[in-house]
């Protein structure tokens, strides 16, 4: 079963990338852009291969709906947020797009 902290940890590194006051921008120090996105990618595969096997498992009668259900939605969860993070990237990457050089 999906661990229900993948959708909290994908919060926390959204969180620090829109933190402007957070220890990353002063210091330096802390992952970078890149490897958040790699992080959360990797928590949204680990998620939705979770999700997959507990349907498999439901089609061979050997698992709750309940169990499917709330896999699905922590999947649910980490896709809107990479989405919402895309998002937010492409926004301001047209904002600087529009600022005379």
């Amino acid at each position: 079963m999906a661990s229900p902290t993948l959708a909290a940890n994908a919060y926390n590194n959204l969180a620090r990338l829109a933190d402007p006051t957070g220890p990353m921008k002063s210091t330096g120090e802390g992952p970078s852009f890149g490897e958040l996105v790699k992080e959360a990618l990797g928590s949204l595969t680990q998620s939705s291969r979770a999700s997959d096997a507990q349907s498999q498992a439901l089609a061979a009668g050997k698992a709750n709906i309940v169990d499917v259900v709330t896999a699905v939605a922590e999947t649910e969860v980490a896709i809107d947020t990479l989405v919402s993070v895309r998002d937010k990237v492409v926004s301001a990457y047209e904002e600087i797009m529009k600022m005379p050089i």
